[in-house]
């Protein structure tokens, strides 16, 4: 006869594989944010021909494409298989609170990256072919409700990646400090980096750093550690 013990049908204390996989996502969402930000596009109001050619170009659309709306997809991913690997520990509710954030913020900045995929290159090309006013067009696509779109997608991100990085911590102490990198790295991502460009590769290689160990903990985390308590 074959008994099953109450943890072993309990779905909170086994492992998830699928899940301890996922988790490997976010590393790589950040690895993307790093890459598709070593370069930045020249200032459209002071060098609107420089700007034209470096949005025209087809580095610039896959770097957007591949690197910022599929990077954003894996990031989501991989937040939820974080949180996932949460729900049994004390800090489930905010691992899912925070990965449902950040993913709602993911979701908002997609549509300012899918602006600047597809309309940015067809301005560059329009003022390259020579056609009049192509720089108004620039700015009516970049004004209010673009910038407003961004600082709401942008703050839900921040958000989102905050709350689940103290998750993280709070679930397993040894993972505080790659938690804080990971969480700290993406805040330095995005506030810091909207004014020093340079910020933006700094912060996304310390969250990805961050995320990388993070990865490895809770992949080497058993059922047991994660299902000492169910308080959330």
């Amino acid at each position: 006869m074959v008994t099953t013990s109450s943890s072993e049908l309990d779905p909170r204390t086994r492992p998830v594989p699928l899940a301890r996989t996922g988790t490997w996502l976010l590393p790589l969402y950040t690895l993307l944010l790093a890459l598709t930000t070593l370069t930045h596009q020249p200032d459209p109001v002071e060098a609107f021909d420089q700007y034209a050619r470096y949005v025209s170009t087809p580095v610039f659309l896959a770097s957007h494409l591949l690197g910022s709306i599929g990077g954003a997809a894996l990031g989501v991913l991989g937040a939820f298989a974080v949180a996932a690997l949460l729900l049994a520990g004390p800090a489930a509710r905010a691992g899912v609170v925070g990965a449902a954030t950040f993913a709602a913020g993911n979701v908002v900045t997609t549509a300012v990256f899918g602006a600047a995929a597809f309309a940015q290159p067809a301005i560059g090309r329009a003022h390259l072919a020579g056609a009049s006013g192509i720089a108004a067009v620039d700015r009516d696509v970049y004004g209010p409700a673009l910038v407003g779109t961004a600082v709401v997608g942008l703050l839900l991100l921040v958000t989102g990646a905050v709350v689940l990085s103290r998750a993280v911590a709070r679930t397993d102490r040894t993972l505080a400090g790659p938690a804080i990198a990971l969480g700290g790295g993406l805040v330095v991502f995005v506030l810091p980096g909207l004014v020093l460009g340079p910020a933006q590769p700094v912060g996304a290689l310390v969250a990805t750093v961050g995320a990388v160990l993070v990865a490895r903990g809770l992949r080497r985390t058993g059922p047991g550690p994660l299902a000492d308590t169910t308080s959330v």
